[in-house]
């Protein structure tokens, strides 16, 4: 078997929308802060060289090895970091890439998060619920499952999964405990919400919030976001690709208060807030995958692309 036979497959979202929105060009640095395996940065690369240099993150050490396989082509202008993005500003000032021509968040799970089943992430196939993106993390999804108040737990089903049987569910869970079974815990979610009558599985919506809330991941984004003003260089972009409504809100309020001269409430008749802007918006209309891209990875059609470009 070769390496690139036994390497996991991965179709990156919106390839082409991605490297037109960071203008990729030769000689310039960039940053993928969600490397997964490798392919927006293997793009990334191949439209930047000669001369252009390539800083990969990612909190998942077995996605890390396989982006550095993938990339060996690369390897003398590709630095790849097993860290988490929140640590963005860090990371780039130790290994001497400030500043920066583009940031890509690419902030969906990767398909081999979801198909490994020792990862918990899925209930297509039964493991104990993990769902960490990095094994340093102390709290998995099975904590939360077993520890949280039933009142807590419905919160954190209805806040983080938009999940208007929360509290059904949370019931159930906490009746049923210990809770160590991603099927167990999908198959108490159909229960508690009266079966499938939906678009989508009736334990999607709990599967991701439990896995937002084991991996901080709303809290991080917003961190991530204001260092990233600090990194990028004048008319470096920012594009964030995000896969719910959660995280798109806080990209579209991110960029749209960062494009404004002004925060000050609309009562208030001269400016006194002394706000500058950071950036300016590139697109005001949020790009999504075609209709072919859905076709080929369904995995794509919640994703929603934003750009902007630093001041």
């Amino acid at each position: 078997m070769t390496l690139a036979m036994s390497l996991p497959t991965h179709v990156p979202v919106l390839l082409n929308e991605v490297v037109e929105a960071l203008q990729v060009q030769p000689g310039k640095r960039y940053v993928d802060c969600t490397m997964g395996l490798g392919g927006h940065a293997k793009a990334i690369l191949e439209k930047c060289s000669p001369g252009g240099q390539l800083l990969g993150i990612d909190a998942d050490p077995e996605a890390i090895k396989i982006a550095g396989l993938k990339l060996a082509h690369y390897s003398g202008v590709s630095t790849l970091v097993n860290d988490n993005f929140i640590n963005i500003e860090k990371i780039c000032r130790e290994n001497d890439f400030l500043p920066v021509d583009g940031i890509l968040l690419d902030l969906g799970v990767s398909s081999a998060q979801l198909t490994e089943a020792e990862r918990g992430f899925s209930f297509q196939q039964d493991a104990q619920p993990d769902m960490r993106f990095g094994p340093n993390q102390v709290l998995t999804a099975t904590d939360l499952l077993n520890i949280l108040p039933e009142d807590r737990l419905a919160q954190l089903i209805y806040e983080y999964g938009e999940e208007h049987h929360s509290r059904q569910i949370a019931k159930l869970i906490v009746k049923n405990r210990p809770v160590v079974s991603t099927v167990a815990l999908a198959n108490l979610i159909e229960q508690a919400v009266g079966g499938r009558q939906q678009k989508i599985h009736p334990a999607t919506k709990t599967f991701q919030a439990l896995r937002i809330a084991v991996n901080h991941e709303l809290e991080n984004l917003e961190d991530t976001l204001k260092q990233t003003i600090n990194c990028l260089n004048r008319r470096g972009r920012l594009v964030v690709i995000s896969y719910h409504s959660l995280e798109d809100r806080i990209v579209k309020e991110f960029m749209k208060r960062e494009t404004m001269s002004c925060l000050c409430p609309p009562q208030i008749p001269v400016c006194t807030c002394g706000h500058v802007p950071s950036f300016k918006l590139i697109s005001k209309k949020v790009i999504t995958p075609s209709t072919d891209e859905i076709e080929r990875n369904p995995r794509s059609r919640s994703s929603k692309l934003r750009v902007v470009e630093r001041l």
